[in-house]
């Protein structure tokens, strides 16, 4: 199995928030079950710890996600494109939510997230596969 991790699960596990443990049980079991994240999601992520912790703390989650199993696609290929578009403009989700479904998708990724808001209308009507943290 492929997992991809939404920028809520690494928040998650950054921050020791609940379902901190199920993230760092599939980034424990990356050796066979590989882990990826887009490079969007990542910002995303940045981002947060940017605003609310600074520049300084920032940049060390940076250097601690780069010790994780997590191999981060950086690619935005013409299928990416689409099947992103697609989604964001039927759902009306973020780019970098958008981004991280079409990704799953191409790659037949299981999505790795608690954001039930977002993505409990995707789970029903699309054929993406979910890994719930709570």
């Amino acid at each position: 199995m492929l997992y991809i991790l939404d920028a809520c699960a690494l928040i998650a596990y950054l921050t020791n928030e609940p379902g901190a443990d199920f993230v760092e049980t599939v980034l424990s079991s990356a050796q066979s079950n590989p882990v990826i994240m887009h490079k969007l999601n990542l910002l995303e992520v940045y981002y947060g710890f940017y605003k609310d912790c600074g520049k300084e703390k920032a940049a060390e989650m940076l250097q601690d996600v780069q010790k994780l199993n997590i191999r981060i696609i950086s690619d935005i290929s013409d299928e990416l494109i689409l099947a992103a578009g697609r989604l964001k403009a039927t759902y009306k989700i973020s780019l970098a939510d958008a981004v991280c479904l079409a990704q799953a998708g191409l790659a037949e990724a299981t999505i790795v997230s608690s954001d039930h808001h977002e993505f409990d209308i995707i789970d029903k009507n699309e054929p993406l596969n979910f890994a719930w943290l709570r």
